[in-house]
């Protein structure tokens, strides 16, 4: 049997720059605390844990004085740093440069004014961390879309401005162009930037094929991660023997039944060493 790691699954730029962050810190034997989990994957989450590094949330963040934080690579809104000045939080910045310059594009955006006619638009999901940091840039006041068939909730009547959060689909986003476009009044302005990562979005054709060219998909990838999700559902809808699993130990072998080769493949937020893992399961199971 054909085992093939896709050598374009793992972490993308900005996880890696977060967690090599993390393991700098933590090297040096500094206390190292983490707002939110650094990386959609508990099995990565587990390992750092383990070198020390310690997960807390917004509300915890509140409480601490004096201390070392990490902020993940999808980024924060202004009140968190605010919030570090006001009691003493050394902040080790870790936010993906493309995330940051998102948040500065659309923090520009909204402080050139005009808001009581402007309707700045995040295609994006609602409480991703992300996308909470880009509405942060707003005081709160851009309107998130999820979906194209959420674009119905816009006034086409007031000037659009529109952009994405950096991991959504290029090809929902171009849905909602040509919708609003198609929509918007002809006494108001639409101006859109095609704000998706590339090095995520290019991903899509390239797993397609991947998962083509083998019997059987195993997709790698931890249960709260978007990105996974959407890469996921796109090896399902040209390989309908594609199967998801959070570990080695998730495999059912039977899936493996009349199959001659095994692609593994996994999100943007899936380790590397995971899908090795589950290479090696795979190969010990089937040794003869």
């Amino acid at each position: 049997m054909k085992i093939e790691i896709d050598q374009g699954s793992g972490f993308c730029f900005g996880v890696t720059r977060a967690i090599n962050k993390a393991e700098e810190e933590l090297a040096r034997g500094a206390t190292l605390y983490c707002l939110g989990d650094i990386v959609h994957n508990g099995k990565e989450c587990d390992r750092l844990k383990k070198l020390g590094l310690i997960t807390i949330d917004h509300a915890t963040f509140s409480t601490l004085h004096h201390a070392k934080v990490l902020l993940r690579a999808h980024g924060e809104p202004p009140a968190t740093y605010g919030q570090a000045e006001t009691n003493g939080i050394e902040i080790i910045d870790a936010t993906c440069p493309v995330v940051l310059h998102l948040q500065e594009r659309i923090k520009k955006e909204y402080q050139a004014g005009g808001t009581e006619s402007k309707q700045i638009v995040i295609y994006g999901k609602n409480g991703h961390a992300e996308v909470l940091g880009l509405v942060g840039q707003t005081d709160g006041k851009a309107i998130v879309i999820e979906s194209p068939e959420e674009v119905d909730k816009l006034d086409f009547n007031r000037d659009i401005c529109l952009y994405s959060q950096t991991t959504k689909p290029l090809e929902g986003f171009r849905k909602i162009v040509e919708y609003i476009g198609a929509h918007i009044s002809p006494t108001a302005t639409f101006r859109y930037y095609d704000t998706i990562c590339r090095q995520v979005a290019n991903r899509m054709p390239h797993i397609r094929d991947f998962a083509t060219r083998h019997d059987v998909i195993l997709f790698v990838c931890g249960k709260k991660s978007s990105n996974g999700k959407v890469l996921y559902d796109e090896c399902r809808s040209v390989n309908p023997r594609s199967y998801l699993v959070d570990a080695a130990s998730e495999i059912d072998f039977v899936w493996l039944e009349d199959c001659r080769s095994v692609g593994i493949c996994g999100a943007t937020s899936t380790p590397k060493w995971l899908m090795e893992e589950c290479a090696e399961a795979i190969r010990k199971r089937m040794q003869p």
